[in-house]
């Protein structure tokens, strides 16, 4: 399994009327989250995109238990628990001071700049594996 966390602190812009986090929010700080991942394991998703590979985004739900508010600290957790096959999923966990605020996963897949499907490339399950292994030591 792999686990990382990314730490943010809840901007103005993030909330409402009443202060509470906008439910669109959550996506933006998986995506951020995601690409701090890539960035852990030594594959900055620039280099994914140079290299004529994306990684969309095919599925996403969202579970909230607690709302946000403007000026949280929150971390998000992101898991990927399965390695990855064609498509892959990560797990998130947003907390504040411990406390669960929000759930969710997103599946992936790889495409080519075109939009066809491709397996995912070597290098990134050869990184994912090495990555897995240190977890797990």
């Amino acid at each position: 399994m792999i686990h990382t966390i990314s730490k943010f602190r809840v901007r103005y812009v993030e909330t409402d009327r009443m202060d509470v986090v906008h439910h669109s929010n959550y996506l933006v700080w998986f995506e951020a989250a995601r690409i701090e991942m890539l960035d852990q394991i030594g594959l900055p998703y620039t280099e994914v995109e140079a290299a004529g590979f994306f990684i969309p985004v095919l599925g996403v739900s969202i579970d909230y238990k607690r709302p946000a508010f403007f000026d949280d600290r929150i971390e998000v957790h992101l898991f990927m628990r399965e390695q990855p096959r064609a498509r892959f999923r990560f797990d998130y966990e947003v907390r504040r001071d411990g406390e669960l605020l929000a759930t969710g996963q997103t599946t992936h897949g790889f495409m080519d700049g075109q939009g066809k499907a491709l397996r995912p490339p070597e290098a990134f399950l050869k990184l994912i594996q090495e990555a897995w292994a240190r977890e797990t030591d």
